[in-house]
C-alpha cells in the first residue's frame, strides 16, 4: 500500500534545521458553536459602524505578486545594489470579525530582486501557521489587538483561548504574523514578529518568495523571539530576547554564528513589559524596562487598553556583558520616563556606553492598542544619545533632533561600535514617512530647534513631497566593511503617490543626499504601508540557495 500525503506531512516535520510548518485545525461542531457564540458577542457588544481605518486607503491590502520582471527604472542602479531589497508589512487576507490594528495584517513581503540594473517586483504571503489555518477555515480566526480593550477585549482572549484549548485552532506552531521586520543570519533569512518564533525565507533566483518553516533552533527556543535581533558584523553571532507576559519577562539569548542558540538568560522585571528592541556593543547588551506594562486585568476593571504606560515611573536600561551566563552582573540605570520602539546603534566610549535612539515622551497609547486615529496628539519622537557609566553608575542623555523621528537605520558594518551617520525617517504620523533625514553624529545639533531642517546634525533631508508617503530606508554600501567612507553608499525604499495611486522604490545617494534620486523603480501596483526593510546582498542570495 502506497504512502498517503498526510503520512508523508507526518513522516517530514524538520528539513535542516526547519520546522515544517503543518497545523491541523479543526472544523467541527464545535468550531461552529465557538463560531456563533462570537458573533453574538460582537453583535452585542461591538460598533461596526465605526469604519476600520487602518484597511482604507494604502493601507487596504493587496493581492499577492508573481515575479514582475524588467520594470520601468529611471536613472541607473548602482552594481553594489544586485542583490534583492525586502520590506515586510501587515497585509490581513480575510477581513477581520470585529476589531483591527495595523499591527494585526498577516505578514506580506514585498521583494525588489536587483541584478546588473535590472528590477523585478514580487510580493508574497509568509504562509505562517496562522494564515494557514484562517485558509482553512475561509475567515478570520484569531484574536486581533484591535480587539483587546475592556470587557468585550477579554471576551475575544476567551474566544481565541477556548478554540485553543477545545483543538478548533493547532496553537502547536505559534500565532504569529511574520509581519514586522526581517534579518539574514546563518544562511537563512527570516521574517519576524515578537509575539513568535522566526519563520525562514528562501528567495529563488528569479527573486520570488518561498516560506520554509519555522526556526526553533532544534528545539532550544521555546519562548518568543523579537523582531529586531542583532547581528554582530565582526563575530558573525546573533543577539536576541523574548518577552512574555508571564515570568521571566524577559529572556535574553545568544546565537553562534553557525547557528547554534545557547542557553536562556532570564532577566528579572518587577512587572511585565512590552519591550521593542534593545542594542549590543562589542561587550554588552542593553535591555530595557520601560513603563509600558502588560495588565490585562486594568483593561477589563477601568476599561483601558491592555498596555498601560506609567508616567510616574522611571526609563531603566540594564547593561549587561553579553556573554553572561546569568544576570548577576546587569547593571541598572535610570533616566526620566519615556518609551522606545527603535534604537539605532550602540557603543563603548572609555567607561561609558552609548546607546543612539529614537525616544518617545509620554507614548499615545493608540500606537499599541486598536485605534482608528491616525495622527498623534504629542507625538514626540525624537532622536536621543544616551550615556551609561560603568564606572560610576550615572546617566546621562541629549536630545538630538526635533520631532518626529523614527525607523533609524545605520550602516551596518558598524553595528555594535562606533559610528557617525544615522538615517532615520521624518513623520507626521505613526504610519507615513514624509522624507528620509541623515544625521551627522560628529556635529552639534542645533539648539532651540522647532522642527527638522538642514544644520547643525542634520546633514540632508530627503523630502518625498506633497502627498507621497515612504517606509524605512535600507543603506547598502558601495563597498562592504568599514575600510571605506561609512557614507559611501545608497539608501533604498518603497514609496506611495496619493495623489496617482502609483508605488515606487527609490535609490537615493546617501553621501550627499541629493533631491534627485539615482534610480526610481516603477512598480507594477501600489504597496501598501508596512513595517521594517532589509537588503539580501547577491553573496548572501548565492549562500541560502545552498542550503
Amino acid at each position: 500500500m502506497g504512502v498517503t500525503e498526510h503520512e508523508k506531512s507526518e513522516q517530514v516535520e524538520r528539513i535542516k534545521d526547519v520546522v515544517i510548518v503543518n497545523p491541523k485545525p479543526s472544523k467541527g461542531l464545535t468550531s461552529k458553536a465557538i463560531d456563533w457564540i462570537e458573533s453574538l458577542i460582537v453583535k452585542l457588544m461591538y460598533d461596526a459602524s465605526v469604519p476600520h481605518h487602518w484597511l482604507a486607503g494604502n493601507f487596504a491590502p493587496v493581492d499577492e505578486t508573481p515575479p514582475a520582471r524588467d520594470l520601468p527604472v529611471i536613472g541607473s542602479i548602482p552594481e553594489c545594489l544586485n542583490g534583492e531589497f525586502v520590506r515586510v508589512g501587515p497585509n490581513p487576507k480575510f477581513s477581520p470579525v470585529a476589531g483591527y490594528h495595523w499591527f494585526d495584517g498577516d505578514g506580506m513581503i514585498h521583494g525588489l530582486r536587483i541584478k546588473d540594473g535590472k528590477a523585478t517586483y514580487v510580493s508574497r504571503y509568509v504562509r505562517t501557521s496562522r494564515l494557514k489555518q484562517e485558509e482553512t477555515f475561509g475567515g478570520a480566526k484569531f484574536m486581533k489587538i484591535g480587539d483587546l480593550k475592556g470587557l468585550f477585549g477579554l471576551l475575544m482572549v476567551n474566544m481565541q483561548m477556548l478554540r485553543g484549548k477545545l483543538n478548533v485552532l493547532d496553537m502547536s506552531y505559534g500565532n504569529g504574523t511574520a509581519n514586522t521586520a526581517m534579518i539574514y543570519h546563518h544562511g537563512r533569512l527570516l521574517a519576524l514578529s515578537e509575539a513568535d518564533k522566526p519563520y525562514a525565507i528562501k528567495v529563488l533566483e528569479d527573486g520570488d518568495l518561498q516560506t520554509l518553516g519555522l526556526l526553533d533552533y532544534d528545539k532550544r527556543l521555546t519562548h518568543s523571539f523579537t523582531a529586531h535581533p542583532k547581528v554582530d558584523p565582526f563575530t558573525g553571532e546573533m543577539f536576541t530576547f523574548g518577552y512574555s507576559h508571564t515570568p521571566p519577562y524577559i529572556t535574553y539569548r545568544v546565537i553562534s554564528k553557525d547557528g547554534v542558540m545557547n542557553d536562556p538568560v532570564p532577566i528579572t522585571l518587577a512587572d511585565p513589559i512590552m519591550m521593542h528592541d534593545f542594542a549590543i556593543t562589542e561587550n554588552y547588551a542593553i535591555i530595557m524596562d520601560l513603563p509600558l506594562y502588560f495588565k490585562p486585568k486594568e483593561m477589563v476593571k477601568e476599561k483601558k487598553l491592555i498596555f498601560t504606560f506609567d508616567a510616574t515611573k522611571k526609563a531603566r536600561f540594564g547593561v549587561l556583558p553579553r556573554y553572561a551566563k546569568n544576570e548577576l552582573l546587569i547593571k541598572w540605570f535610570e533616566l526620566p520616563n519615556c518609551f522606545i520602539f527603535h534604537n539605532a546603534n550602540a557603543w563603548e566610549e572609555g567607561d561609558e556606553v552609548v546607546l543612539i535612539t529614537c525616544r518617545l515622551e509620554n507614548p499615545d497609547l493608540d500606537m499599541v492598542n486598536g485605534s482608528m486615529k491616525e495622527k498623534l496628539e504629542n507625538f514626540n519622537n525624537e532622536l536621543y544619545e544616551m550615556r551609561f557609566n560603568m564606572k560610576s553608575g550615572l546617566a546621562s542623555q541629549k536630545k538630538l533632533s526635533a520631532s518626529a523621528v523614527d525607523f533609524p537605520r545605520i550602516n551596518e558594518s558598524y553595528t555594535g561600535r562606533k559610528q557617525r551617520y544615522v538615517y532615520a525617517t521624518s513623520l507626521d504620523s505613526i504610519a507615513k514617512v514624509t522624507g528620509i533625514v541623515k544625521f551627522d553624529l560628529h556635529m552639534e545639533p542645533e539648539i532651540g530647534k522647532k522642527k527638522l531642517e538642514v544644520g547643525g546634525n542634520i546633514q540632508g533631508i530627503f523630502d518625498l513631497g506633497v502627498g507621497r508617503f515612504g517606509s524605512e530606508a535600507i543603506f547598502v554600501p558601495r563597498q562592504p566593511g568599514t575600510t571605506s567612507e561609512e557614507d559611501d553608499g545608497y539608501l533604498i525604499h518603497f514609496l506611495h503617490d496619493e495623489s496617482t495611486g502609483k508605488s515606487a522604490a527609490n535609490i537615493i545617494d546617501a553621501k550627499t543626499m541629493s533631491p534627485d534620486p539615482v534610480a526610481v523603480v516603477e512598480l507594477p501596483h501600489r504597496v501598501p504601508y508596512g513595517f521594517h526593510a532589509f537588503f539580501v546582498t547577491e553573496e548572501q542570495l548565492q549562500e541560502q540557495a545552498k542550503l
